[in-house]
């Protein structure tokens, strides 16, 4: 890979985050695993996943302004938490029962997907199973054990999402917020209208 300025592959995410307390409270459970299960795969702030891509750091302005325009119009998400779930052998999470409207926001997201395809070898991962990771990368005993005590632990919670955001990671460093996009629910040509 190229190590020109601009020319750096980022890690890119682009996510949900719920709010401060509840977002304390997902945090508190992730601490809790990583110590009761010895657990190191706990790592990252509690957010749901709308896509993962890498892309060269140079795009990162078109992305931007291509995301904005998308979230304009994109409605509020009510999203409900209940309980958990997992990918067996791997990953427990917390489930998200309203599905279908955080579905429906990748598929609009999907419409920036070339500008988010760095090459044919690095393509967007979209996530159409959303959920909110409490530990992946598990070994198969921390999972066996983790998962007797969590098919029947109960969790619940609620947000309204306004916005979301855009996580960028340079090789070997933490994520960095790079932007907010607020979702006003606004068609292009109200928003084209109000400009003229």
């Amino acid at each position: 890979m190229l190590s020109l300025p601009g020319y750096t592959a980022c890690e890119f995410l682009l996510v949900l985050q719920p709010h401060d307390e509840l977002w304390n409270a997902i945090r508190q459970e992730k601490d809790y695993f990583k110590e009761q299960y010895k657990c190191e795969t706990t790592f990252g702030l509690p957010h749901i996943t709308f896509v993962k891509f890498q892309q060269y750091e140079m795009m990162q302005p078109r992305i931007v302004q291509y995301l904005r325009a998308v979230a304009v119009e994109l409605p509020v998400i009510k999203v409900e938490l209940k309980n958990y779930g997992s990918f067996p052998s791997h990953t427990i999470y917390i489930n998200i029962t309203s599905k279908v409207p955080i579905t429906e926001t990748v598929k609009a997201i999907r419409s920036t997907q070339k500008l988010m395809k760095m090459d044919k070898d690095h393509k967007p991962h979209f996530i159409m199973e959303p959920h909110l990771t409490i530990a992946r990368k598990l070994q198969p005993w921390q999972y066996e054990k983790a998962w007797l005590e969590y098919e029947h632990k109960d969790f619940h919670g609620r947000f309204m999402a306004d916005h979301m955001l855009l996580l960028k990671r340079r090789p070997g460093e933490k994520y960095q917020k790079v932007g907010k996009f607020e979702f006003k629910n606004q068609s292009q040509k109200a928003v084209q209208k109000g400009l003229f």
